[in-house]
């Protein structure tokens, strides 16, 4: 009988850096269109693993003068190479013990686009019919929507922070999680209470070159449990500045076109900037909020099991004036 200590043994050998288990009955609740229940209804149990970037990913837009590391090997390599390896390695572990495996990668372009992060988060949980419509009336429609962070929180690998980023005891925010879905029934892990982590210093907010954090207002939803709360972040936004919007941290906006397109196209670093490794180019801004401001913070305050010999900022972030101002 496969044990879960012989899952996580296992996921760590073919490359995941932590690993988690949970019970399905802890999606109880669930909007039927984000239950994962629905997609493979003979799962007992559900594998999360967070694979980290490395910190040093990040030196170069530290440094304003590296920026293809993180899109990379920290963004895309994970996604489409490491992840999907791990996740075939591991179902053929269960498949050798004569279980079912569903491997679930951070790349799935879900094909309901009400899941796809630009819509409220009211409107996640309901399907668009003009997409897809479901087989039978008791149905939600395809592809139901598996939100990866809440999937690893109830698996028991961390906790949602302030910034809707997830966070780990040993990464903080520095890792992209996969999940996995099995017939076996495995001794699961504790969740994680909210709080023990992420202090709300808003760090993230502050430092968040777009301003897509808000303060005042927050998503709420009850997992496992517990009620969880985040920002309720603006997606449009967040996704222009990730790439490259604010012409203060954007060492490619050179000409009055650029930053003009890198404030309003998301991705438009892609198509005639840098050349995309792994398929991935966009991610020029280095999340400085939501992963560099929380990582510091979590780092100073001895929460997280990665430790390093020398602190990530050694000095005041740059900027690029703009206008005349510094």
């Amino acid at each position: 009988m496969l044990t879960s200590e012989q899952v996580k043994k296992h996921a760590r050998e073919v490359g995941a850096d932590i690993v988690s288990i949970g019970t399905m009955d802890r999606f109880d609740g669930a909007p039927p269109q984000m239950d994962p229940r629905w997609m493979m209804p003979t799962a007992k149990s559900i594998v999360a693993m967070g694979f980290r970037h490395a910190r040093g990913c990040f030196r170069g837009i530290e440094e304003g003068t590296f920026f293809t590391a993180y899109n990379a090997m920290g963004y895309a390599s994970i996604n489409y190479i490491e992840q999907p390896y791990v996740l075939h390695e591991l179902a053929r572990l269960f498949e050798d013990h004569g279980c079912d495996a569903m491997p679930i990668p951070n790349n799935f372009p879900w094909n309901n686009i009400n899941a796809s992060g630009w819509t409220p988060p009211e409107e996640t949980e309901k399907p668009n019919f003009n997409k897809a419509k479901p087989l039978t009336e008791d149905r939600p429609a395809p592809d139901v929507f598996i939100q990866l962070r809440l999937a690893a929180y109830a698996a028991g690998l961390g906790e949602i922070g302030f910034s809707k980023m997830f966070l780990s005891k040993e990464f903080g925010p520095r890792q992209r999680i996969a999940v996995l879905l099995t017939d076996a029934e495995l001794e699961p892990d504790p969740v994680v209470k909210p709080g023990t982590l992420c202090d709300k210093c808003m760090l993230c907010a502050k430092a968040c070159t777009g301003n897509a954090i808000p303060l005042d207002k927050t998503v709420k939803v009850t997992i496992a449990g517990n009620e969880i709360e985040w920002a309720d972040i603006d997606m449009k936004t967040c996704g222009t500045y990730f790439c490259g919007g604010n012409p203060a941290t954007n060492p490619f906006a050179v000409t009055p076109e650029d930053k003009e397109t890198f404030g309003k196209t998301v991705g438009i670093a892609q198509d005639h900037k840098l050349k995309p490794i792994y398929m991935y180019a966009r991610a020029l801004e280095g999340a400085s909020g939501c992963i560099r401001a929380c990582m510091i913070h979590l780092e100073n305050q001895g929460k997280l099991g990665c430790t390093f010999d020398q602190p990530f900022r050694k000095k005041t972030p740059w900027r690029i004036p703009q206008d005349g101002n510094p």
